[in-house]
């Protein structure tokens, strides 16, 4: 990888932000189940131990979702095994129902999500139910995760803005957040799925969910950068105190639903940040840009990643 030079970025801390992110890496699942194509098992197994050797410690693995619905996703029981050494790195698992939750216990996952929705009109075209039979199916899947000492996150969809729905008032994206809690979720995940959000609306729901009993601890942010504010509304979130971010190394994935998105949050533009306001990550960005060139190269094509285009010079 090409360095851009001694000290750079120049690190200039501001104040009042955390001392330490979390990054809660999802390239390997919610960026490859957006794939025309299904990757080999074999390169999603070195994608994740690549990923860990940059120094990820939350690398979302993959999901036990029917193969039906999501075909890229269908080898989930021979990859995980493969990720077994990985043995100091949390390998969450995306899990729709019971099925999906017996058979990730069953391979030993210790971490699974599940994936709801802020709005009627997402829940009935991604989960094909109501919201409010989507969150009577999370219920008992939750709990028994819980029972079985899994760490549970819950996804909640469309936060910001929904692309039949438009603008998603507050109150009803902080209703879904505090069921989920009820259920006994360990976290939630804030979803920008379309990329609208702007850094007001972003403090404005955080603000809210503090005021309504979820605590800025459990929150983690999911931002799109369809319009290109995905660092923006990071920042924001980082000033509410904010310690978990989710991105996708190199910027997969993306929102069948907003046709012009450009994809998760990359992870290597969220790292250069970081570094420049002297936040700790633990990732190595040179690894870390390496691994996503190496994808890209797979996939047969350039990462959309600003930070991994201009280390790599891809075109």
């Amino acid at each position: 990888m090409t360095s851009p030079g001694t000290g750079l970025p120049m690190v200039v801390p501001a104040t009042d932000l955390p001392a330490r992110v979390r990054i809660h890496e999802v390239g390997a699942r919610d960026g490859l189940q957006n794939e025309k194509t299904a990757v080999p098992t074999a390169v999603k197994a070195e994608f994740v131990h690549r990923l860990a050797d940059a120094g990820l410690t939350t690398i979302e693995a993959t999901s036990f979702v029917h193969p039906k619905w999501v075909p890229q996703l269908a080898d989930a029981e021979d990859l995980f095994p493969q990720l077994a050494d990985l043995r100091d790195v949390c390998l969450p698992v995306l899990v729709p129902n019971q099925r999906g939750l017996d058979r990730a216990l069953g391979l030993g996952a210790r971490r699974v999500a599940v994936f709801a929705s802020a709005t009627e009109s997402f829940a009935k075209a991604n989960l094909n139910r109501s919201l409010e039979e989507s969150l009577a199916v999370f219920d008992p899947v939750v709990r028994r995760a819980k029972d079985a000492d899994v760490h549970v996150r819950g996804y909640v969809s469309m936060c910001f803005g929904d692309p039949w729905e438009g603008a998603v008032p507050l109150h009803q994206v902080v209703r879904v957040c505090k069921a989920l809690r009820d259920m006994g979720c360990d976290e939630l995940s804030l979803g920008d799925t379309i990329g609208v959000a702007t850094p007001g609306h972003v403090l404005e729901l955080l603000s809210l969910l503090n005021e309504e009993g979820v605590p800025t601890n459990v929150i983690g942010v999911h931002f799109h950068d369809t319009y290109g504010q995905a660092l923006a509304n990071t920042y924001a979130a980082l000033e509410h105190g904010v310690t978990t971010i989710d991105a996708s190394a190199g910027g997969l994935g993306g929102c069948p639903y907003a046709k012009s998105a450009t994809g998760n949050l990359a992870t290597e533009d969220l790292v250069w940040m970081l570094q420049g306001l002297g936040i700790e990550t633990g990732v190595d960005l040179g690894r870390l840009t390496a691994t996503s060139v190496w994808m890209a190269e797979q996939l047969g094509r350039p990462s959309p990643s600003r930070t991994v285009r201009a280390l790599s010079h891809q075109e």
